[in-house]
Order: C-alpha cells, then structure tokens, then sequence
C-alpha cells in the first residue's frame, strides 16, 4: 500500500511541477513582451513561441484597446489556469 502512495505522490509532484513551469514560461514572455524585449534574439523567440502554443487558446481572447492589456490579461489566464489545474490534479493524486 505505500509503494502506492508513494508512486502517487510522485505523479502529484510531476504534474504540479509541469504545471509550475508552463506558467513560468507564459509569465516569462509577460515581463519580457512588458519591457519591450529584442524579438530577434533566439532565447526571446524561444519562449515567445512556447508561451503562444501554450497560450494558443487564450491568448487572443480578451479584446482590450491597448496591445500590453491583451498579453497581460491572455497569457495570464492561460497561466492562472495551468497554475489551477495542474495543482488541484496533484493535490487529488497525492490524497489517494
């Protein structure tokens, strides 16, 4: 029985931690889109490319005037809900 748990444990810790860094990633592209980082450098397209597939579902649903308020608020939310799900998923696990 706690060979179980432990391996659930583990799966918590796993998807929480996936969770941590897809929301680092989208946060990561906020501050760097915020202070007008260098799109030709390779480590901005990087995570501007992995922050908009991971976005891909929201990052164009808010239709504010200003260009900064759309990242902010679509990124964000794709963030808060990876942040959201990925914990509440690993807090189930490790409860079993």
């Amino acid at each position: 029985m706690s060979r179980y748990r432990s391996g659930s444990n583990q799966a918590g810790t796993a998807i929480a931690i996936v969770a941590d860094i897809m929301a680092l990633i989208l946060g990561l592209w906020i501050v760097m889109y915020l202070l007008d980082a260098n799109r030709a450098n390779s480590l901005v397209q990087f995570v501007h490319d992995a922050a908009s597939w991971l976005a891909g579902w929201s990052h164009d649903l808010f239709t504010f005037d200003e260009a900064w308020a759309r990242v902010v608020a679509g990124y964000g939310l794709a963030a808060v809900v990876y942040l959201f799900i990925g914990h509440a998923i690993a807090g189930r696990l490790n409860r079993h």
